[in-house]
C-alpha cells in the first residue's frame, strides 16, 4: 500500500484579530459580535483563497500567541475555532460541520508572534485510504 499525502491548505486569520478564549468573561452580546467577526473573516479568507468544496475534512487550528502571552494552552481558543469552522461552512468549503463531515478541530500551538494569530490547516479526507483515516481516530468503542 502506497501512502499518498492528502491535499491540505492553510489559511490565516489577520494577526492581532480579537480571538475568543475560554478564560474571558464577556457578556452575550459582545461574545456574539466577536463570533460573527471571526466567522465572516474566515468565510471571506477561505473564499479569497479559492479553496475547493470538500466532502470531508480534518482541521487543525494553530494558535500563534503573542510574545507576552504567558498562558499557552491552545485548547483555550476553542470558541474561536468553532466560529472559524462555522465560517468554513458559510463559505461552502464543507456542507456541514457535523461528525460525518469534519474531524476536529484539533488544537496546536504555533510559534509566538508579535500579535496573536490563528491559522487553520484543512486536510481533504476524501482521498485518504480508510486504513490511514482510522489512525486519526481513537481505537475501539468510546462509549
Amino acid at each position: 500500500m502506497t501512502l499518498t499525502r492528502p491535499r491540505s491548505w492553510r489559511i490565516e486569520l489577520p494577526a492581532g484579530m480579537f480571538l475568543l478564549n475560554d478564560n474571558q468573561r464577556l457578556d452575550r452580546r459582545r461574545k456574539a459580535e466577536h463570533i460573527a467577526v471571526i466567522r465572516q473573516t474566515t468565510a471571506y479568507t477561505a473564499r479569497h483563497a479559492k479553496l475547493p468544496e470538500l466532502e470531508r475534512a480534518h482541521v487543525f487550528y494553530v494558535v500563534h500567541p503573542d510574545k507576552k502571552t504567558r498562558s499557552r494552552d491552545p485548547g483555550n481558543w476553542s470558541p474561536s475555532a468553532k466560529a472559524a469552522i462555522d465560517g468554513l461552512v458559510d463559505a461552502g468549503l464543507l456542507p456541514d460541520d457535523n461528525s460525518t463531515r469534519l474531524l476536529g478541530p484539533d488544537p496546536r500551538l504555533g510559534t509566538a508572534r508579535a500579535k496573536t494569530q490563528m491559522a487553520l490547516v484543512i486536510t481533504d479526507l476524501t482521498s485518504i485510504h480508510p486504513d490511514h483515516l482510522a489512525l486519526l481516530n481513537p481505537p475501539g468503542d468510546l462509549t
